[in-house]
């Protein structure tokens, strides 16, 4: 490089941006040892600019720097497996030249200040992440946890979550069918939003977002970037305090129809053969997108501000980099076909603006006009982010909770009939019917659902063949909480279960590790073992995680939420006649229990419903008989000797018997159960407790699904029969019985939640 080169590319601050001082290190949350590693990166003290950069990429929720080398002990790998983490989604072959492209992220800080919104923000962005690999969006799915639905604040969130989820899903037009909620204190001030999308595919029109081919342009698709969402990394990579409301600026502002046009535009893009990469602009915005893009292909990026589209006028170069304006991507083209990328979004009515280039020279380098403002040497940038390996130590908190006596907690005297107690689960809002959550989502747009929200999983058909993806997320914070290794390996099990349930077999998972401030031992205690505990399950199913998204920091000067490593599990059924729904379905069929009952109520529903107690140890979970469960499972559904499967959970095996009764409201069958055999369990332990490994079927041919299970080193016993339409819900243990009419059962079971949010809601309370 000349000299007068070298001149031009130096790198001078800003007239008007602020000097660098500890303060402003210490505002853009940066150690004292980071911004000595930036020091040493850069041989000279940082510009403004690139402070905000190094900022927003070295933040947690774009660095994963506690995680990273946990994340790294996870399965990935897979005959199947076309894309593992690293890129926007991962993707996974299911035969026949199609692929299925599949992620789930979080966007809990910004739904805590300001929930529709945050929600919205959220599906748009995982919708991005899912179509810039070049797969069409086919489902969403979410995983949502709040506090006590007695309190007025979380009504509000829920209710703003859940039409933000809504009405950015069906304005789009992709259906969401399937998802979870859970309500505990432990979520009061931080709410979990997760959300999962997952998208169909040609193997070869998979693309990655891997920056390429000197002289190849760099070009801004879609919407103008505005001055909302900025540092929204940086919010996400922080605790919630009572200072978090004036930060409602750092929420994004979603647009569903540009999205849709967004969507449109990327696919026809992509199948044209203009461009070389493509990536969202979302965390970070287009800072994250063109760094990234860089370090992947180990290359060098120039990008100039003064070219980007913008909404507002006077924006810097800061604020353009860190903008989290939705509906925006980065695009690599071909040179020479920069116009036929121009056309094509022109078509959607969305804008293409060249606003850099792929170099040789190994730098990250960003101009305003003429003047660098910013650069950084070769994917230092990326790669030169600290990690770190915090102590971990369980809390003595925890140790006491886990180590209870639980069985000696004594009966209310409710419990005298054990019908009462089942009716309580039934309206607890974590097992209650979310049909009022369903009922805002569009669920059968685009017509390939088959089983939609509230079975065990979701089912979607595969257009154009004989098969369909089962579909589910699932966590149970409280199990994770009390023993997060143990937790973990119930949550991937319990969503592999559900798959099953349906006829699936479950191929992937994606996460999303929901936890507090990692710097706690006690917080990374929780972040390690749960990772262990995943890796451990999935090895054991056979299950690789293909990408995910961490979520840190979610806790307030109350205390953080439960950790909550969500599971995003993708099945695949081999044919439709295979496809098994969860609720009774045919007059006297036998119900045989797969699995056994034990005595264990530690971490249950129960416990917490009916005598508010979060104590005990979390069931136990063999992953070897896991694994066999499902086995036996999928061959006796493609056998075609299952009518219904419906997997035993929280709330126990009463619980779960109860719903195949009435979770389908156009025809509720009735049961008759005898559970008398196993009289040296307790009775409540027998009905409520939620050990694992165990499914609930009906069949026309009990002893052919016994055969199969034997074979399979299952336990099955029939345990009674389904009635008819209007016969009540009678379980027989060897101290009494209940017995319930199904219309007893429907009121709590359907209307609860219903009923809990008719309350008026004020605004923002």
């Amino acid at each position: 490089m000349t000299q007068r080169q070298q001149q031009l590319n130096a790198v001078t601050p800003r007239s008007g941006d602020p000097a660098i001082t500890p303060a402003l290190i210490a505002e853009h949350g940066l150690t004292n040892d980071e911004y000595q590693r930036l020091l040493d990166m850069l041989g000279r003290e940082p510009t403004f600019t690139e402070l905000g950069i190094v900022s927003a990429l070295w933040s947690e929720h774009c660095s994963y720097k506690h995680s990273r080398p946990l994340l790294k002990t996870l399965p990935t790998k897979a005959p199947f497996v076309l894309q593992g983490p690293g890129e926007n989604a991962g993707v996974i072959s299911i035969g026949d030249g199609l692929a299925v492209a599949f992620k789930i992220e979080s966007h809990n800080h910004p739904s805590a200040v300001e929930p529709y919104q945050g929600a919205a923000t959220g599906v748009g962005g995982i919708l991005r992440d899912v179509f810039t690999m070049g797969a069409r969006p086919i489902a969403m799915l979410n995983s949502l946890r709040f506090g006590s639905l007695d309190s007025p604040r979380v009504r509000y969130l829920f209710a703003g979550v859940v039409k933000g989820i809504g009405d950015y899903g069906n304005c789009v037009g992709i259906p969401t069918v399937a998802g979870e909620v859970a309500f505990d204190p432990a979520y009061e001030g931080n709410p979990i939003v997760n959300a999962m999308c997952v998208g169909l595919l040609h193997e070869d029109e998979l693309i990655r977002a891997v920056a390429e081919g000197v002289g190849n342009p760099i070009i801004a698709v879609g919407a103008r970037t505005g001055r909302d969402g900025i540092h929204g990394a940086s919010f996400a990579s922080e605790d919630l305090s009572a200072q978090s409301e004036a930060k409602r600026p750092r929420v994004q502002v979603g647009d569903p129809f540009t999205e849709k046009l967004l969507l449109e535009a990327s696919l026809e893009l992509i199948r044209s053969g203009a461009i070389v990469a493509i990536q969202d602009m979302g965390a970070a915005g287009l800072t994250s997108s063109s760094a990234e893009m860089a370090a992947r292909g180990d290359v060098g990026v120039t990008i100039d501000t003064t070219r980007v589209p913008v909404r507002e006028e006077g924006m810097t170069p800061y604020e353009i980099l860190l903008s989290e304006s939705q509906e925006r991507m980065l695009v690599v083209a071909k040179r020479g076909r920069e116009d036929e990328v121009a056309s094509i979004l022109a078509k959607w009515d969305l804008t293409a603006a060249v606003i850099g280039e792929v170099i040789a020279e190994p730098v990250y380098r960003v101009t305003e006009g003429d003047r660098v403002v910013a650069e950084f040497p070769g994917i230092r940038l990326v790669t030169d982010c600290p990690t770190y390996t915090p102590d971990a130590r369980e809390s003595d908190e925890a140790v006491r909770l886990r180590s209870q006596n639980v069985n000696a907690i004594a009966e209310r005297p409710e419990e005298r009939d054990p019908a009462w107690t089942l009716e309580q689960l039934l309206s607890s809002p974590n097992i209650a019917a979310k049909t009022w959550v369903h009922r805002q989502y569009d669920t059968t747009v685009r017509t390939n659902t088959v089983i939609g929200p509230g079975g065990d999983a979701a089912v979607v058909r595969v257009r154009g063949t004989h098969r369909a993806l089962a579909l589910k997320t699932d966590c149970n914070g409280r199990y994770v909480y009390l023993d997060p290794r143990i937790g973990a390996q119930i949550a991937v099990c319990e969503a592999a279960r559900n798959v099953a349930c349906t006829g699936g077999r479950p191929m992937a998972i994606t996460n999303n590790l929901n936890f507090g401030n990692p710097r706690r031992p006690e917080v990374y205690f929780q972040l390690r073992e749960a990772t262990r505990g995943m890796a451990e399950a999935c090895n054991a199913l056979g299950t690789p995680v293909t990408g995910g998204n961490v979520s840190l920091y979610n806790e307030n000067p109350s205390g953080a939420v439960y950790p909550t490593p969500v599971i995003g599990m993708v099945g695949l059924i081999e044919s439709l006649d295979h496809i098994t729904r969860a609720h009774f379905e045919t007059e006297g069929d036998s119900i045989v229990l797969l699995g056994e009952p034990t005595s264990e109520l530690g971490a249950s529903e129960y416990l917490a419903r009916i005598h508010g107690v979060v104590g005990g140890a979390p069931p136990a979970c063999d992953l070897d008989a896991e694994r066999a469960l499902i086995d036996a499972l999928l061959e006796a559904i493609q056998g075609g000797l299952i009518h219904s499967a419906h997997d035993c959970s929280d709330g126990g095996l009463a619980v779960a018997l109860a719903e195949c009764c009435v979770m389908n409201r156009e025809v509720q069958l009735g049961a008759r159960i005898d559970l008398s055999h196993w009289r040296e369990i307790p009775t409540r332990a027998l009905l409520f407790g939620e050990a694992q490994g165990r499914v609930v079927v009906s069949t026309s041919m009990p002893d052919t699904v016994a055969t199969i299970a034997r074979k399979h080193r299952v336990p099955a016993r029939v345990i009674g029969s389904v009635g008819a339409v209007g016969d009540p819900v009678q379980i027989t243990t060897s101290s009494g019985r209940i017995n319930t009419p199904l219309a007893t059962l429907d009121e709590a079971y359907h209307e609860t939640i219903s009923r809990i949010m008719s309350t008026p809601v004020a605004g923002n309370i």
